[in-house]
């Protein structure tokens, strides 16, 4: 059958080692790359016979896989993090190579192999460190903010190093040819960029009107693959085209259903060509030079720990994020394997070097997750060897704290939360460990502490012992279990609010003895809930107590349908019952000189009003007589239907 028996061989294999990578929780190539050295030439048994041709077709799996990247790729997803990932990422990518550099030449490789090295090891992989954040929870937490706008940089700065490493081969101190094909790149990529942007989106545009998915999907491949058959007959990559195709399509209104798309397509191609890497590594020379490969390994994660660790601190990122940057990204990425493909394809490493790269690759992938579990751990033996923390509070009150709000977590819900606070002049005080967020909350006016929340020292200085109630906002399992526990000791009888990601946090939280575990996404379904029910003109009353008894049910692990029927039945009939409703009298509006008599309130619209509140005083049954004045709140009670009447003649200019 040919190459057809050698894509079944391939696919089958590679099914059966990426679900055992999956069930060891380690990333799916990884058990690609393995199918590759079972059916490969170095190893016995099922083996490919046209090698060659797989490598032509691996050659569209990197395409596809640049095309998907393009699709993806988003400035806008680097505004939080803009600094440290638009300016330090060069600079480590750079550090990198000359620390890689340094390596090659410790062990007595070549100076082109050792530069090439140093390009490999320069990369992390964003499959393998998102997977580990999703895994723990962490998404949506700073330190996977600063990680993600990293290795969004990283990815892109994959191209140039793809487009430099041909040409490593024939430089020997005249750097005219590179700088040659850099130019040649620029000026293409313009080019692209210029005709793409007015010719791309009409092709998109004319064939979703076709409305058929099939040539919508064909469309978008061709796009790929065609802008990369440009570039490579210019004599530039492939994989260098589809990449810019997929940033032209990506600004396009047809984005997400285009990389929606092309994903089965490129995971298919992605395997091929991951299963094509293994299938050039050989195990008898990694076994022969196995002490080469871990001592480089060893060189590689601890050379990148210590890159990223300095990188956080000088980009004032403290506490835990040195320590969770370096652990986290001190893995080789998948892009290093398509950089060591490209070089052994040059003819500028050995096939004995790539098997050496692509070994450390591996190893420093599936050992990343268990490396990322130790930032905490190491982060608590830390607080515990130093346990003076620098502590700075501005914009305390003059007269002190007491009765207040401790709000731990000046991120986006928090400083929300002390904003509302701020303005109601509620008193309250954030603690916030990081100094980005510490600066705003200070330049908000708020009163604001710098430090770990779960230090005794801080909390102290947040008069926790005399708090009414504190807010944990972060989304960190392992921080807001050692807070509770500290703030406990400070004051037992606090009400203690904590926001959970997860259903297993939530479970174990409220066995801590706390008030209430806030859900986010649990939240968010009560609210399009809650809006629902009000379109339906289910009284404001009944949708809280429905809303609080699904609370209470959730968290009891119960299911929906425990919910008691009488209540379900109540709901379907709350259209029909009365409800209080309060409306403010605007300048605007006609009512403002008019009196209830006036305005017939009870046979115009079948409302009735049972209070008015002016100035701070409450006025209950008000009488026929009674004069409203702009600015007064009236409450009036009646059926839903009663109360549009009642809101139309608030806003009838001719009444």
């Amino acid at each position: 059958m040919g190459i057809a028996e050698d894509l079944i061989i391939i696919i089958i294999v590679g099914l059966v080692t990426g679900l055992i990578a999956n069930r060891l929780k380690i990333p799916p190539i990884i058990g690609y790359i393995i199918a590759g050295i079972i059916i490969g030439p170095y190893t016995g048994g099922v083996t490919v016979s046209d090698i060659p041709r797989i490598e032509l077709l691996a050659e569209i799996g990197v395409a596809l896989l640049l095309f998907s990247i393009g699709l993806d790729f988003s400035f806008r997803e680097l505004r939080a993090v803009k600094g440290i990932a638009l300016a330090g990422t060069p600079v480590q990518i750079l550090i990198l190579i000359a620390m890689g550099y340094g390596f090659g030449l410790f062990l007595n490789m070549p100076w082109n192999e050792s530069l090439i090295l140093g390009m490999i090891i320069s990369l992390s992989s964003t499959m393998v460190v998102i997977k580990t954040l999703m895994s723990r929870g962490l998404m949506g937490t700073l330190s996977s903010r600063v990680m993600i706008g990293i290795l969004i940089i990283q990815d892109l700065a994959a191209i140039p190093l793809m487009l430099i490493i041909p040409q490593v081969h024939d430089l020997g101190g005249n750097y005219i040819t590179l700088l040659f094909t850099l130019g040649k790149a620029g000026l293409i990529l313009a080019a692209i960029i210029v005709v793409g942007m007015r010719v791309i989106p009409w092709i998109l545009k004319f064939v979703a009107r076709i409305n058929s998915r099939e040539l919508f999907l064909i469309t978008i491949t061709a796009i790929g693959l065609g802008v990369g058959y440009l570039t490579h007959a210019a004599g530039l990559s492939l994989a260098f085209g589809a990449f810019v195709a997929g940033m032209v399509v990506s600004e396009s209104d047809y984005s997400h259903q285009a990389l929606s798309d092309i994903i089965p397509l490129r995971d298919i191609f992605g395997l091929v060509f991951f299963t094509s890497i293994g299938m050039l590594l050989d195990m008898g020379f990694i076994l022969d030079n196995l002490s080469m490969v871990l001592m480089l390994a060893l060189l590689v994660v601890a050379g990148k720990f210590l890159v990223f660790f300095l990188l956080s601190l000088s980009f004032r990122y403290y506490n835990i994020m040195p320590l969770a940057l370096g652990l986290g990204l001190a893995q080789v990425g998948e892009f290093s394997f398509v950089l060591a493909r490209t070089g052994l394809q040059s003819g500028i490493i050995s096939s004995g070097f790539f098997s050496v790269v692509l070994a450390v690759s591996v190893i420093t992938m599936i050992i990343s997750p268990f490396l990322s579990m130790l930032a905490v751990p190491l982060y608590s033996l830390k607080k515990k060897l130093f346990r003076r923390e620098e502590i700075s509070t501005v914009n305390m009150p003059e007269k002190g704290l007491s009765e207040h709000i401790v709000i731990i977590g000046g991120g986006r819900v928090g400083f929300q939360i002390a904003s509302i606070l701020y303005q109601i002049e509620f008193p309250f005080i954030v603690i916030e460990q990081d100094f980005r967020r510490f600066e705003k909350c200070k330049d908000a006016g708020f009163p604001v502490i710098y430090g770990d929340a779960a230090q005794e020292t801080v909390l102290s200085g947040a008069r926790t012992a005399g708090a009414r109630l504190v807010l944990i906002t972060i989304p960190l399992m392992s921080a807001t279990r050692e807070i509770i526990l500290t703030t406990r000791r400070y004051n037992s009888g606090a009400k203690i609010i904590v926001r959970a990601d997860d259903v297993s946090h939530a479970e174990e939280l409220f066995k801590m003895d706390i008030f209430e575990v806030v859900q986010p996404e649990f939240e968010a379904s009560l609210e399009i809930l809650r809006k629902s029910l009000m379109i339906l003109e289910v009284p404001l009353m009944k949708i809280q107590e429905f809303c609080d008894t699904l609370r209470s049910q959730n968290r009891m692990h119960s299911n929906i349908d425990s919910i008691k029927s009488s209540l379900l039945a109540n709901i379907k009939k709350t259209p029909f019952l009365l409800e209080m409703t309060w409306f403010e009298v605007e300048e605007n509006s006609p009512v403002p000189g008019k009196s209830i008599k006036d305005l017939a309130v009870r046979s115009r619209t079948g409302a009735s009003i049972v209070g008015v509140i002016r100035e701070s005083e409450f006025i209950a049954n008000p009488g026929a007589d009674f004069e409203f004045r702009t600015g007064d709140y009236i409450a009036v009670i009646g059926l839903a239907g009663n109360k549009k009447v009642f809101s139309d003649m608030m806003m009838c200019r001719e009444c």
